[in-house]
């Protein structure tokens, strides 16, 4: 990733951004920067400085070992990344939540998002709530504007309450004309621990439907099943455990029997976005 992409005469540019902490239940939002980011083989268009975000006994840096057994020291920090697709480029927007300076931190990148001048923003999160593991993984999608919200058939979103970044990301995009969505994934409070990639894909799919625009699932859909078989095997040995979550999945499909009528459709429509895309489609 030592290439540097311009983020400037990007084709049909979309921004992608998510960050791990408070916002990343189960790493489930930046595991699809990550999936993306290795699926494109993404440039670094350029990387935050950290000193002036993050907190080091936090966020501590982190010694590895390279391929060729070079040892170096890595930071954390917020990187923006080109994602180059079929037919657009993605703006990959990936880090831990910053400790300081939110404003400035946020000013930065809403900054670099307007050089890129993207037709959407979307920002994803990952939450802890009660929704049983062996169902379909809720997404909720929501948008800072109403124009925003009516064109892209979702939600004016209406949450008061603490926020993250991302809520300062959204509000700061808003302001500048940006149009943005947020996509938030439901990730069962009982296995929280990361990653989540029955998660992750949830999210992917919603991304994909926003954007019109197919993104190869990869091996995300082999991960989540696998992650689902152990959560179910680990649940199965302890009988409160088991007891608990088949009463969140009856209270689940009281609420949500069926599939409903747009899920179905959106579901048809991918298939024949990725069926129609050539060998390789992913990168240029």
């Amino acid at each position: 990733m030592a290439e540097v992409k311009s983020l400037k005469n990007l084709r049909r540019p979309a921004v992608v951004a998510a960050f791990g902490g408070w916002n990343d239940a189960g790493d489930a939002a930046s595991g699809v920067i990550d999936h993306l980011a290795a699926l494109t083989s993404a440039k670094l268009a350029f990387a935050i400085d950290p000193d002036d975000y993050y907190d080091f006994q936090v966020n501590r840096p982190t010694m590895a070992t390279t391929s060729g057994g070079e040892r170096t020291l890595q930071w954390p920090t917020t990187e923006v990344l080109v994602a180059p697709l079929a037919d657009r480029d993605l703006v990959l927007i990936g880090g831990p939540e910053p400790n300081f300076h939110w404003r400035g931190f946020s000013s930065a990148l809403v900054s670099a998002m307007r050089t890129v001048k993207p037709e959407i923003v979307v920002l994803l999160g990952a939450m802890l709530t009660d929704s049983p593991h062996s169902r379909p993984v809720p997404v909720h999608g929501s948008a800072a504007t109403q124009e925003v919200a009516t064109s892209l058939s979702l939600e004016l979103s209406s949450y008061e309450g603490p926020t993250g970044i991302l809520g300062v990301l959204a509000s700061d995009c808003a302001v500048v004309g940006l149009p943005t969505a947020s996509l938030w994934a439901s990730v069962p409070h009982y296995v929280a621990e990361p990653p989540n990639p029955k998660a992750s894909l949830a999210l992917l799919d919603r991304l994909e439907d926003l954007l019109d625009t197919p993104l190869d699932p990869g091996d995300l859909p082999e991960k989540a099943q696998d992650w689902e078989t152990q959560v179910n095997d680990l649940a199965a040995e302890d009988s409160d455990i088991s007891a608990y979550i088949t009463a969140l999945e009856e209270r689940r499909d009281e609420n949500q029997p069926e599939p409903q009528g747009d899920a179905i459709a959106a579901e048809i429509q991918r298939y024949l976005r990725r069926r129609n895309q050539p060998p390789g489609h992913a990168s240029r």
